[in-house]
């Protein structure tokens, strides 16, 4: 996955807590500064659910919210520290500090 991967960035929001799709999308947008169109983030949803790296939570009347699984918690921190490593090297190459 990339850092601007719509899956990445689908299991770092829901990092905080159960979002319905409305509400990840929002949390994105205020992340990236983008929101996902339909298509991306309802096929990240699905394909997430897939590897069972998210779950159904309760539902919320007509909102279908989901949630982290242990096993996503897990991918996305090592994605992350992964991320975090090529990003401190590329920033070393170029001279600058990470921050």
């Amino acid at each position: 996955m990339q850092a601007n991967d719509a899956q990445t960035l689908v299991l770092c929001v829901l990092a905080d807590g159960p979002l319905h799709g409305y509400a990840i999308n929002t949390a994105i947008e205020e992340l990236v500064g983008e929101r996902l169109g339909p298509g991306s983030l309802y096929g990240a949803l699905s394909r997430l659910e897939a590897k069972q790296l998210i779950e159904p939570a309760e539902e919320q009347g007509r909102q279908r919210p989901v949630r982290l699984t242990p096993k996503g918690r897990q991918v996305l921190e090592q994605e992350l520290r992964s991320m975090a490593k090529v990003a401190r090297a590329g920033l070393r190459s170029l001279g600058v500090s990470p921050a």
